[in-house]
């Protein structure tokens, strides 16, 4: 009688310890897909922008043909954005686009006939929406990934991301706004 007991005891710990095992790896599984799919939105975000910065400067060159140099600068770094393939690539690459983009729209000040053109405005306002977009996308991001990443390090999900090679992942830091666009000097 006593050994039967014992072997239910250790049958029902065993089932205790299979089924805290199989949750840790369930949530650990889970919290890596949410970091992919966090970053699957920055990146769709990032590209929505990028598809946008050839009509802009289209746009813009209609009426400033003669400003060549930010137009290079723009689509430079917008085939560098596109180019990047990790998240600290991808955060420098969009820091500057970001800039070239800021430089462009301070060079449309000197426009007026250009700041009212229907094409520049719905432009404009849909690359604001974007970056808006890209905003909620990048703190979503961050916190999947700071969800994911302390799950990993805790116990006992450090015990299992090593045998599944889940390994930290990198947050996607905003680019510094102070570095990405100067504001446009008024002159009276």
């Amino acid at each position: 009688m006593k050994s039967a007991t014992g072997l239910v005891v250790f049958l029902a710990l065993a089932a205790v310890v299979l089924i805290g095992g199989c949750s840790v790896y369930n949530g650990l599984i889970n919290k890596d897909e949410r970091v992919k799919e966090g970053w699957s939105q920055i990146d769709a975000q990032l590209q929505r922008r990028a598809d946008l910065v050839p009509n802009l400067v289209a746009t813009v060159k209609g009426y400033a043909a003669h400003e060549e140099k930010i137009f290079t600068e723009v689509t430079e770094a917008r085939s560098r954005l596109l180019a990047a393939q990790t998240p600290g690539a991808k955060a420098e690459a969009d820091q500057a686009l970001n800039s070239a983009i800021g430089r462009l729209l301070v060079t449309v000040e000197n426009y007026p006939g250009l700041k009212a053109d229907q094409t520049f405005i719905r432009l404009q306002d849909e690359l604001a929406g974007t970056e808006n977009r890209i905003a909620v996308a990048r703190t979503r991001y961050n916190q999947a990934v700071t969800a994911f990443n302390t799950a990993i390090r805790a116990f006992p999900g450090n015990l299992f991301a090593g045998r599944l090679g889940l390994s930290r992942a990198e947050h996607y830091q905003a680019p510094d706004a102070a570095a990405v666009q100067a504001p446009p000097k008024v002159q009276f």
